[in-house]
């Protein structure tokens, strides 16, 4: 028998009186009064726990927000764009100027039966992540294929920057070869300037060198246009595409964006398709693995562009370095053995930035925005940098 059930017999049978009963169970006069109170007017339901939600939830998620967030990811996911939580965030703060956290918005999306649950997947913590510092320290390639309306088969050579994901070529074409490879190659250098390095896998139409060629000094035109212009050539391990994971992913992106759309009949239709997605997937699409969600044409034209030439790794005093800016307005740097500190500001205390060091002279630029912070020639003798020790 519930507690309740002990005060109301208490009451209605034994004849105690509400305020009795409350000394014989320990409980308030006023506790009393709300059981009883409640017993009259719910009968023997009363003894039944009570639900605890409150009567009014001010802080809940309006309808109206609830309705054009379902919208929004039926018109992404129709678009054959990225539907998740954290792009119907960017869409609901750029363009209705309503702010959801990416947790409410995925309870939201999991309530309306909206999202299918995906195999476990390993960590991301078990994975070796890399990224280039700077646009143009590296671009990777790959080419994928794509069926035409007569069945045919073509095939889709792409050029991404690795810092920025932006878009640097995708080309369709009947079937990828190394001039293919090279025209494309020598058409995105005139509009984007030269990489310091390629990435790509083992085909034949990158590199030679499983094929037995290159131990004999033997390369394809690819390869002697990298080597003319001194730009590195990097290759994953064979049967690894994940060192070539962020081209791979962008192509099941772009391959996404082209099943919601009419099959291309023609070589010539799949390009124009083709166009049209790097513009969008350039300009417009919010790119999730970027600072602030921002579009790749956005970080690959802020920041400052990479160059063929040694190995920043294998530079000590040529290098780009990541850091935060800590709440006193400084970064600190290690230079000749020591460290040193230099001063950028307390209004941009907590911001991440990179720091291009090249010798002496320093930049240190907004990581996320591009914005220059920073220039400066380091005082060897001076631990403490002055405010006012600009370049120049």
């Amino acid at each position: 028998m519930s507690r309740a059930q002990l005060i109301v017999t208490a009451v209605t049978l034994q004849g105690l009186t509400q305020a009795e009963a409350a000394r014989a169970y320990g409980l308030s006069e006023s506790r009393v009064s709300r059981i009883m109170a409640r017993w009259r007017a719910e009968g023997d339901a009363a003894f039944e726990p009570g639900s605890r939600r409150p009567k009014t939830t001010p802080t809940a998620t309006p309808p109206a927000t609830i309705e054009l967030i379902v919208n929004l990811r039926a018109n992404l996911a129709g678009r054959g764009l990225d539907h998740g939580p954290a792009t119907i965030a960017w869409h609901l703060q750029h363009h209705h100027g309503i702010t959801v956290s990416r947790a409410t918005i995925a309870r939201i999306l999991t309530r309306q039966g909206l999202v299918t649950p995906a195999p476990k997947k390993r960590p991301r913590s078990s994975y070796l992540r890399f990224e280039a510092d700077l646009p143009n320290e590296c671009w990777q390639s790959d080419f994928t294929h794509w069926r035409l309306t007569d069945g045919t088969d073509a095939e889709i050579l792409t050029f991404l920057d690795d810092c920025t994901r932006y878009a640097i070529s995708v080309t369709a074409h009947r079937r990828v070869t190394t001039p293919d490879v090279l025209a494309a190659f020598r058409a995105a250098t005139a509009r984007h300037g030269l990489p310091a390095s390629t990435l790509t896998d083992n085909g034949m139409v990158f590199t030679v060198r499983l094929a037995g060629l290159g131990r004999r000094g033997g390369r394809n035109a690819f390869e002697a246009e990298l080597r003319r212009l001194g730009i590195t050539q990097k290759n994953g391990s064979p049967s690894h595409p994940q060192t070539q994971g962020k081209v791979e992913r962008f192509q099941q992106t772009m391959k996404q964006w082209l099943r919601a759309r009419p099959a291309p009949a023609t070589i010539e239709d799949l390009q124009a398709l083709l166009d049209r997605f790097v513009d969008d997937y350039n300009e417009h699409r919010p790119h999730r693995s970027l600072p602030q969600h921002a579009t790749p044409a956005t970080r690959y034209r802020t920041l400052p562009k990479a160059t063929p030439g040694p190995d920043r790794d294998a530079d000590p005093h040529d290098r780009v370095r990541r850091d935060r800016i800590d709440k006193t307005g400084r970064v600190t740097l290690r230079i000749h053995g020591q460290l040193r500190h230099i001063p950028i500001g307390r209004a941009h205390a907590r911001t991440r930035v990179l720091l291009l060091v090249h010798d002496l002279d320093i930049t240190i630029i907004n990581a996320a925005t591009g914005e220059l912070l920073r220039e400066l020639t380091i005082d060897p003798d001076r631990d403490y940098q002055p405010l006012k020790n600009h370049k120049g």
